[in-house]
């Protein structure tokens, strides 16, 4: 670091990295919060994007205890986002499923996330750093292949 540049290794960046989307993933969850927990709003995602699960397999996916995810969904089946009903092949389980107010929920935390960053990136940043978001993001897709 001779001529004032920060430290541009693979390890700080990642942990730079982690540090700045762990806190841009609590944002979108603040600008999308409203009559239902982070949680409940992951279930949802998760919902979405597997199809129906059980309460435990949503308890596995989401790294919580079966008790957990059962209280997530009995509130989200309360607010009538979720459906559950017994398994026809193991009596013991229940399967949950989105209502369509559901997909509601999921489609409205995904537009009131996208609105809160579009409305962030066009007040507080240039268009040369927009260029070189775009950029990164390119980086970031072919780091994820």
């Amino acid at each position: 670091m001779t001529s004032g540049q920060p430290d541009v290794t693979p390890q700080q960046i990642a942990v730079d990295l982690r540090a700045v989307l762990a806190r841009l993933l609590r944002k979108l969850r603040e600008a999308t919060a409203d009559a239902i927990t982070p949680s409940q709003a992951s279930a949802l995602s998760r919902l979405s994007k597997g199809g129906v699960s059980t309460v435990s397999a949503l308890a596995m996916a989401e790294r919580v205890r079966p008790q957990s995810m059962a209280a997530i969904v009995e509130a989200l089946e309360g607010v009538g986002f979720v459906t559950r009903s017994q398994d026809p092949n193991d009596g013991r389980r229940q399967i949950v499923d989105l209502t369509e107010a559901g997909w509601a929920q999921v489609a409205g935390q995904k537009e009131a996330g996208l609105a809160w960053l579009d409305e962030a990136l066009s007040q507080q940043v240039s268009k040369a750093e927009l260029i070189t978001l775009a950029a990164a993001t390119a980086i970031l897709e072919r780091v994820l292949d």
